[in-house]
């Protein structure tokens, strides 16, 4: 068994059985990173330099694509190396930073969607009192415990988990550090780690989702009583980019983290970790930036032009 004082790194297969697989998803992996660069960055840009996107929802939205910029990055060299060449090894110390850095992230993005969910939910059902309730120094606050339960849930999660005895062969049958492929080596008893794992799974998946279909709930029987046609695009107009995204993720997200124990469950969760890792956040400034008017005007007027007059 190979402890966790130990120089020995680990073997991470992927999908090194499928050697012709490997080198597709060599080059889609690769596109999709180069495009989550582009999109997230200029979702970035246009947030901090355009005076109509310094709102709360584009506050949230940077927030998420500064997020997301992380988030792949943490993970995707190590991959695109891994999918390129016959070296599969990742040192103790870089799975390590990998697995504290993945799971700070992912969690903080579940904190931050319920949060964009609720500035949602105020903004169509509480329109009078919005400027009010939703005010900057609110945001910030918002923001900032989002990215400490992300910290602290790491915190709690990651040493347990790499104090794991693990198995001598040392081959992690994924293609990145995640805790549930960590506790699948050991060759100790994981019970504590895994009853550990399904806890923060309901805190951090399954009560977040929650608040974030109940304000979707309420968020539909306001539209619902909206009288005009006009009026109710409007509003679903403002939540519909959301609403996309939530489901991207926590459908990934879920397949990974709450899967059964079984050998055709792994082989799948491989491609939803893969899609949860790499697609969505190449698919989140897409969503934003292709059904949102706003963000598309700011584009245009980042390049010198008139937004509105492109736009009509």
């Amino acid at each position: 068994m190979v402890n966790q004082s130990s120089p020995v790194g680990f073997l991470l297969l992927g999908f090194s059985e499928h050697p012709r697989l490997e080198k597709i998803l060599f080059v889609v992996v690769l596109c999709s990173y180069l495009l989550t660069l582009l999109g997230n960055t200029l979702i970035l840009l246009l947030s901090t330099l355009d005076p109509r996107l310094h709102s709360p929802m584009y506050f949230f939205l940077s927030n998420l694509s500064f997020l997301d910029l992380c988030f792949t990055t943490t993970c995707v060299p190590q991959m695109l190396v891994n999918l390129w060449g016959p070296t599969k090894t990742i040192s103790f110390l870089g799975c390590s930073v990998q697995l504290f850095i993945f799971m700070l992230l992912g969690t903080t993005e579940c904190i931050l969607l319920t949060v964009m969910a609720f500035d949602r939910y105020v903004a169509v059902c509480q329109p009078l009192h919005y400027a009010t309730i939703i005010h900057p120094r609110l945001c910030q606050q918002l923001a900032a415990v989002a990215w400490a339960i992300g910290l602290a849930q790491s915190i709690v999660q990651i040493p347990p988990t790499l104090r794991l005895p693990f198995c001598a062969h040392r081959q992690i049958d994924d293609f990145l550090c995640e805790v549930p492929s960590l506790i699948r080596l050991s060759c100790g008893d994981t019970t504590f780690n895994e009853i550990q794992l399904a806890v923060a799974g309901v805190i951090f998946l399954l009560v977040p989702l929650s608040l974030i279909l109940v304000s979707y709930g309420a968020i539909a029987r306001a539209v619902l009583r909206i009288n005009s046609a006009k009026g109710r695009r409007k509003a679903f107009g403002t939540c519909s980019s959301h609403l996309i995204v939530v489901t991207l993720f926590y459908s990934s997200v879920i397949a990974v983290y709450l899967q059964p124990k079984n050998p055709y469950a792994q082989e799948r969760s491989k491609f939803f970790g893969l899609f949860y890792a790499v697609g969505t956040p190449t698919l989140n400034p897409l969503v934003y930036t292709l059904r949102n008017k706003e963000v598309k005007r700011a584009f245009w007027r980042l390049l010198g032009k008139d937004g509105d007059s492109v736009e009509s």
